[in-house]
């Protein structure tokens, strides 16, 4: 969707058209679920969470200014309630993530599956911020400034967030260990 259009969405929506707000939301979902998939590492709890970012913009519509994509300021309600839901959810998160490891495990050849299980454990074991920052940077392709835009901090820390994440990844994964062989 160009600009343009979205922007006339954007006013329709404001004035209270439902199904204008409807196309807003297909057109970014796809992006917004995917970011906040690798963000929690449960396609469950990014389902609900979107749901509720959606909701939410849908109510503060009127605070978008336009300065930032609305892909952006979506993502950004998302990352205030995924931080919420992570404070409240921790049990239930433990539990869900062991079950789509074993379903993961099942339907994945053994090597992808446990790659993809390091790599979630690696996820998990990063600052939240950390990880918020390499989810949308390398994760949904955001600039560094969106992502700091999402996340309200310095664009020098989400750069920093970045290249410290990454760092910590490789050496959780061992991935500098295969690339000296």
């Amino acid at each position: 969707m160009d600009a343009a259009a979205e922007a006339r969405l954007i006013e329709r929506a404001r004035k209270g058209d439902l199904r204008a707000f409807g196309e807003l939301v297909d057109a970014h979902q796809p992006s917004v679920r995917a970011f906040l998939r690798r963000l929690t590492g449960n396609a469950a709890d990014a389902d609900d969470v979107a749901q509720e970012a959606f909701a939410r913009t849908w109510e503060v519509l009127h605070r978008f200014d336009g300065a930032s994509t609305l892909r952006t300021f979506i993502c950004g309600v998302a990352v205030m309630y995924w931080r919420r839901s992570r404070r409240s959810n921790t049990r239930r998160q433990a539990r869900e993530d062991a079950y789509a490891d074993l379903a993961d495990a099942d339907a994945e050849p053994y090597a992808r599956a446990a790659q993809r299980l390091a790599l979630r454990r690696a996820m998990d074991q990063l600052p939240e911020d950390q990880r918020a920052a390499l989810a949308l940077c390398l994760g949904q392709d955001f600039t560094h400034a969106e992502a700091a835009e999402v996340l309200k901090l310095p664009l020098g820390t989400v750069k920093s967030h970045v290249a410290r994440g990454r760092a910590r990844l490789r050496a959780a994964l061992d991935l500098d260990a295969e690339n000296d062989a």
